[in-house]
């Protein structure tokens, strides 16, 4: 699985990467997580406002934080 957070730095960026990281291992989960911070590779991905989650190649938000359980799901 490809988890890909997507921001440039600012807070709520940093704030779903750590979210994301701790389900990933709540779950003992094998999934890879990629930063990324290019605004034009954030954009071709799809996503116009950050924070963005895209898990193997779905946008799963896009412009929040979404909940510690929405991301458990999405990582089943």
């Amino acid at each position: 699985m490809r988890i890909q957070v997507l921001g440039t730095g600012c807070a709520k960026c940093n704030e779903l990467e750590k979210l994301v990281k701790e389900v990933i291992a709540e779950k003992g989960s094998s999934a890879v997580v990629e930063k990324v911070t290019d605004l034009q590779q954030i954009a071709m991905l799809g996503v116009f406002t950050t924070p963005g989650l895209v898990i193997d190649g779905v946008i799963k938000a896009a412009g929040g934080i979404p909940s510690k359980k929405d991301i458990a799901a999405w990582i089943g």
